[in-house]
């Protein structure tokens, strides 16, 4: 809110609580500059709507702490339901892999400025899997090909059935770091919380029996 705004703003506050408006001059001008500077980040018309549910609840003189405060949450919610994802389409400009760039950050500032502002809704978590984003999304996800290479996968699908095995193979003896007996699982000595896998060692000493 520009200071200028401010005294419109108390006069017209006090249409409806008389209270609000010093009556000296020099106390209006204190008053003034007071009021501007807490409310320097919240809009007029903001300030003005605060003033309105404030007295349809209460009958306390409103405070420019009372207006600020509302802002403050009014912020936090916003910029809490905003991913701060950008719509490709909105941005072709930016290279999405370039977040430490001058102009992402920049882009990305002014977003967050417009969303908690009220200037544009907060892009939400709906926002990324639909509208006319989620398109180009899936492309890129297609363009990037398996996650996994090959020769991990077959490794992984190797040795599967030995890595489902290998945690319940170590209860079969007792464990020479914690020393839980066969069958009991491990726990943590510091703790006493029992683990949901064996300690290394008890696994090694297994497969050694084993074998």
């Amino acid at each position: 809110m520009e200071p200028e705004q401010i005294p419109q703003l108390i006069a017209e506050i006090a249409l409806a609580d008389p209270r609000v408006r010093r009556e000296d001059r020099t106390e209006r001008r204190a008053q003034a500059l007071m009021w501007a500077g807490i409310l320097a980040d919240v809009p007029y018309d903001f300030a003005v709507t605060a003033a309105h549910q404030h007295y349809a609840k209460s009958t306390w003189p409103i405070l420019p702490a009372d207006i600020a405060t509302r802002w403050a949450a009014t912020v936090a919610d916003r910029l809490g339901r905003h991913t701060g994802t950008f719509e490709p389409l909105q941005h072709p400009e930016l290279n999405p892999d370039d977040e430490l760039g001058d102009a992402f950050v920049a882009a990305l500032k002014a977003e967050r400025h417009a969303v908690a502002t009220g200037q544009q809704p907060p892009n939400e978590l709906r926002a990324i899997t639909s509208g006319p984003a989620a398109e180009v999304v899936e492309k890129r996800i297609a363009s990037l090909g398996a996650y996994m290479p090959p020769s991990v996968r077959e490794a992984l699908a190797q040795n599967q059935p030995e890595a489902r095995r290998t945690p319940y193979l170590g209860l079969a003896v007792p464990c020479p770091h914690c020393r839980a007996a066969a069958g009991q699982r491990c726990t943590i000595p510091a703790s006493g919380r029992r683990m949901p896998h064996p300690h290394p060692s008890r696994v090694d000493a297994a497969q050694g029996a084993a074998a």
